[in-house]
């Protein structure tokens, strides 16, 4: 392994993108695949699959073996509203190999009593974001129902690529807030990227059932990125 590849591969993960070093076991030789470099063939689709999957592992296809050394930065929720959706999702997440974060400016819920061991960010998202910005591993849940709060950081992470953008709250409700964003200059091909009302449809109906299905939501997002499931990515 060359220097130069371990370098392009530290500065990948440092700037939490996704980056594959991909060895030639043959000969030795190796490269770095970034995720969005173009790739074909057998060897193409085990590179597509390893980015969704983050596993590493050895290939054999007609061009030779190789081995797929993944490195995918650590997916994280920043979940908009310390609500009791967020204190239903926050330990959830955590269990399924998320980092989270909750971002609200309201100090009487954004409190450590009600979301203890939890990174809580007790301040306007505006700020928040300014100095931790949302990247294409990162989900985001509006969940707080209010404008003032929500509609920020829903443009932030469709502007950012995250690889899910999620909003609380009726249809009658999104169809309004789509008119702000609109309004505010976001693209339709963008809007229609949100996944609102939130999460798959189980028939939820408490807060916790809802941070299932918001959760479930997340994570099949996750894992299906790139291959046209859901939701899709947009220019």
């Amino acid at each position: 392994m060359d220097i130069a590849s371990i370098r392009a591969v530290n500065e990948e993960k440092a700037a939490r993108r996704a980056v594959i070093l991909l060895t030639d076991l043959d000969s030795g030789a190796s490269r770095v695949i970034r995720d969005g470099d173009e790739t074909q063939g057998a060897l193409g689709e085990a590179i597509a699959a390893a980015f969704r999957t983050g596993a590493s592992r050895p290939v054999e296809t007609g061009e030779g073996s190789f081995f797929l050394n993944v490195h995918l930065p650590p997916p994280r929720i920043v979940a908009i509203g310390a609500v009791h959706i967020s204190q239903a999702l926050a330990p959830m997440a955590r269990l399924a190999g998320f980092d989270v974060e909750v971002i609200d400016p309201r100090t009487a819920f954004a409190t450590t009593d009600r979301f203890d061991g939890v990174t809580l960010l007790a301040d306007w998202p505006q700020t928040v974001l300014a100095a931790r910005p949302l990247d294409a591993f990162t989900a985001v849940a509006a969940l707080t129902h209010d404008p003032k709060i929500d509609d920020f950081p829903l443009q932030a992470a469709l502007e950012a690529g995250c690889f899910y953008v999620g909003a609380l709250g009726s249809r009658k409700t999104h169809a309004r807030r789509l008119e702000r964003l609109a309004a505010d200059g976001v693209s339709a091909a963008r809007l229609a990227t949100i996944h609102a009302p939130i999460g798959i449809d189980i028939g939820a109906s408490s807060p916790a059932e809802i941070a299932v299905a918001v959760l479930a939501e997340i994570i099949r997002a996750l894992r299906t990125r790139g291959l046209g499931t859901g939701k899709g990515q947009a220019a």
